[in-house]
């Protein structure tokens, strides 16, 4: 390979990597720019109200034991000791049944717009009550069922509760003496000594920030959610036995019994384990920076394939491009992605992808023309980067085949590089670089062909 052809290259090297630090420093653009909206996110739970879990109900009994043993005291006379121990006992619903509907509503931080919720939900079941193992004298105190959710500044009005066919109240917080924050409670007055069953139903308004969660805490667990958002990204330990999702919202029903989960024991345990959830979030469909994110590292593809036209154009055609005019072009393909993540934070995604690479195509067509010397060879990039970014979004938009999109559109590129340099001689350089490929095929050989 000649001494110019190697500077050459040398140099676009090198401009190519002063673009790709422009790329990188646009990325970290992104990145702050995504710090500021999950600061706006949490600015937004400080004043309204978090992601919100549900635990409960259960059935809580608190008693004292007294025992009374006969122990040596002075001189060898047995004495009378009583023994008071003061204990719970704890019945979890045998059935629970779950449902409510989630109607979503943004909050606006500054440019930014944080989905919230109002969860309207009906929470009924039975427990059967569990009689601990007692000795001794026990004195039952006053009995209630046991709530949690993540943050009680969320619950909207007052919960209405009815406990086997009577009206109670929900109060706040309890004494803790399981491994879980009980800050809800509902005291059964004038029930101290339970038998049997008792069955319970909870009205709820709870409101919160994007994500709501759902404790397995029965023996036999049935929550059904619904909601008119329409990107709902169910995670936790449990998936939807059955859902839908369409135009019109999501709906989802979980069925989960205590044998496939540890949810009980995990309450019971001290210190506290990570219970088990069932949960949804309501997600933004099109997140722009995520997308912007995604698209700043196809970056490098737009740099490569526009610098290597230009490098095989300028062999091709014998039209010095100069190092200054590359960089311009490069920093035209850069600022692409900048303008992507500004629009996209007031208007549509798709929308501001239009607008981004339309400004930009039509901006490096202008300038190509001149320097290609010929509109045709400008709007033949033109086209070529229309193409290119139209490809680019697919991939964006597709994020489920992003992946055997991206590498279906990688080989076309490297086919077609292959098929147009299949016979340049890369020893060569200048104007006879592209002799042998300009030159006419050689026949085809006929033997053995029966022609």
């Amino acid at each position: 390979m000649n001494l110019k052809l190697a500077l050459k290259l040398l140099v676009i090297g090198v401009v190519t990597g002063a673009i790709l630090i422009a790329l990188a420093m646009v990325n970290g653009t992104i990145t702050d720019r995504q710090k500021y909206r999950d600061d706006a996110v949490k600015s937004i739970e400080a004043s309204y109200a978090g992601p919100q879990t549900v635990i409960g109900p259960v059935l809580v009994r608190p008693y004292t034991q007294t025992t009374v043993t006969m122990e040596d005291g002075e001189k060898g006379v047995k004495k009378r000791v009583e023994h008071v121990t003061t204990l719970t006992a704890t019945s979890f619903p045998h059935v629970l049944d779950v449902r409510g509907r989630l109607t979503p509503t943004e909050r606006r931080h500054g440019l930014y717009m944080v989905t919230v919720y109002e969860f309207a939900g009906h929470l009924k079941g039975t427990v059967e009550i569990a009689q601990p193992q007692t000795t001794g004298t026990v004195e039952w105190g006053e009995p209630y069922l046991a709530m949690s959710v993540e943050d009680v500044r969320g619950i909207v009005g007052t919960p209405t509760v009815v406990v086997n066919g009577t009206p109670q109240t929900m109060l706040q917080g309890a004494e803790s003496t399981m491994g879980w924050q009980r800050n809800l409670r509902v005291p059964l007055r004038g029930m101290k000594e339970l038998n049997g069953h008792l069955e319970f139903a909870i009205d709820i308004d709870l409101a919160g920030t994007e994500q709501l969660s759902v404790a397995p805490v029965g023996d036999s667990n049935h929550v059904e959610l619904s909601s008119t958002w329409r990107s709902p990204l169910f995670a936790g330990r449990f998936l939807p036995r059955t859902r839908e999702v369409g135009e019109n919202g999501f709906s989802a029903a979980w069925d989960v019994s205590s044998l496939a989960t540890g949810t009980q024991v995990q309450m019971e345990s001290n210190p506290v384990k990570p219970i088990d959830l069932m949960n949804v979030s309501l997600l933004t469909p099109i997140d722009p920076y995520k997308l912007s994110d995604r698209a700043t590292k196809y970056g490098i593809l737009f740099v490569v394939l526009t610098f290597g036209g230009f490098f095989l154009f300028e062999m091709m055609k014998e039209l010095p491009i100069h190092p200054v005019q590359y960089l311009l072009v490069g920093f035209g393909l850069a600022i692409f992605f900048l303008l992507l993540v500004s629009f996209s934070e007031h208007m549509a995604f798709a929308l501001s992808y239009l607008i981004a690479s339309a400004a930009c195509i039509g901006l490096l067509t202008f300038y190509l023309s001149y320097v290609l010397r010929s509109v045709t060879r400008g709007v033949g990039f033109g086209a070529i980067l229309t193409a290119l970014y139209a490809a680019v979004y697919g991939l964006l938009i597709s994020e489920d085949n992003a992946l055997i999109l991206g590498s279906l559109m990688l080989f076309a590129v490297l086919a077609v590089v292959m098929v147009v340099t299949r016979k340049v001689d890369w020893y060569k350089g200048g104007s006879d670089l592209m002799k042998a490929a300009v030159a006419p095929p050689p026949p085809r050989p006929t033997q053995g062909l029966g022609l």
